[in-house]
């Protein structure tokens, strides 16, 4: 878990050096097209379980983890990687309310004392000041979180009827046609500047190094993948937990090394926060 986390934050540090040659859609859709012809090859080598009769639930699952995939590399470019990333670690916030409202599950007292917790730590990132509430960049890292919860909790819900890979397979395929239709749109419609990240016109990159860089990321995104797997299958998943989120001092640490300010003593106290808030509803659940 310790070295997926440590992949995990490489990632987000190759996607931030690409964010100066290629869009967030553009990434979003070269790194899934790559993983979509790994999962393909692994499929036609052992063919996985596939229910007709939750298609439906399947696509959606796909849909909502590219919404939470182009908010979070979409953030990764605009704010500080560590920062990003532990907006992103409030899905688990999320993940509780929405198994409250939609798979009436009980919300405990601790759960609900981390709820509180986590709100007062992303108050603390992103120092909302009187009417002018969490800027832009902030609220989509918060939006992924949830567009996160959700592909999470749809999963929970058709793990029964896919193999893990075809599940996988929904969202990756989502993140290539997606932008492929997002980028067709961009050739037609002129977006407002606040949808700018979503409908972007597409580049090919014609640096070797940039390429270099995309398979690079494709491959480390990858074995990041497996490792979680491998680690949430050795051990207690509270163990898991706490040991994920050392990517976000990995984050950190990779951010400043590419320019990014080292967080303040309230956006530190707020990461801590988010990470103890994350933990207790990991403990709840």
């Amino acid at each position: 878990m310790l070295l997926s986390s440590l992949f995990s934050a490489v990632n987000g540090a190759l996607a931030k050096i690409l964010s100066e040659d290629l869009s967030a859609l553009e990434i979003v859709f070269f790194r899934n097209l790559i993983g979509v012809v790994f999962i393909v090859l692994m499929l036609k080598h052992t063919p996985g379980k596939f229910s007709y009769n939750h298609v439906g639930s399947l696509i959606l699952r796909g849909v909502l983890g590219f919404s939470a995939m182009i908010m979070f590399f979409y953030t990764i470019t605009s704010i500080p990687l560590g920062v990003a990333i532990t907006l992103n670690k409030t899905s688990p916030f999320f993940v509780a309310i929405l198994a409250f409202l939609l798979l009436n599950e009980k919300a405990s007292k601790t759960s609900i004392a981390a709820l509180f917790i986590g709100f007062f730590g992303v108050m603390l990132i992103t120092k909302p000041q009187g009417f002018n509430l969490i800027d832009y960049d902030h609220l989509l890292g918060i939006l992924g979180g949830f567009f996160a919860a959700a592909a999470y909790t749809t999963i929970r819900k058709i793990k029964d009827h896919f193999d893990s890979r075809v599940i996988v397979l929904s969202s990756m395929m989502s993140g290539t046609l997606l932008p492929l239709l997002l980028f067709l749109l961009a050739h037609v419609y002129t977006p407002p500047s606040y949808l700018k990240f979503l409908i972007s016109e597409f580049v090919m990159p014609e640096s070797h190094t940039v390429w270099l860089f995309i398979l690079l990321m494709a491959i480390i995104s990858t074995l990041s993948q497996w490792l979680l797997t491998k680690a949430y299958s050795s051990t207690k998943v509270t163990v898991i937990g706490v040991v994920s989120y050392t990517n976000i001092p990995f984050a950190i640490g990779f951010g400043v090394m590419l320019g990014d300010a080292f967080p303040d003593i309230a956006a530190l106290c707020g990461i801590a926060l988010i990470v103890l808030g994350g933990l207790l509803v990991k403990r709840a659940a």
